[in-house]
């Protein structure tokens, strides 16, 4: 891959974006890949990503059928694998069980 351009934080052109930022703006990369790239350091150096907004699509409307889908994942994230009870909240991860279902444990 050859080199892309790379700027520090507000020292990048307008009309380049991130992923975030696209997607504030209801848009997407759309299969195009990143022009340019951020470069700043938060506990040590990142890198993001920076989009062309014209080259950018509107992001795709939510389907009843994605909608469905979206659910089950968040209800398979919710349900407790000990106590198999659908919980209000993630399961943590660090847990791999609902805190209380973990107490008991």
């Amino acid at each position: 891959m050859a080199t892309i351009p790379t700027y520090r934080p507000r020292l990048a052109p307008s009309g380049l974006m991130t992923r975030r930022q696209l997607r504030a703006a209801r848009l997407r990369p759309g299969g195009h890949d990143p022009v340019a790239q951020l470069r700043y350091y938060r506990h040590g150096w990142q890198l993001a990503y920076l989009y062309d907004v014209n080259l950018a699509q509107p992001i795709r409307p939510m389907t009843p059928g994605r909608r469905r889908t979206l659910d089950a994942m968040m209800r398979a994230r919710r349900t407790c694998p000990a106590c198999r009870t659908v919980r209000p909240y993630c399961i943590p991860r660090s847990l791999g069980t609902c805190p209380p279902c973990a107490t008991h444990a």
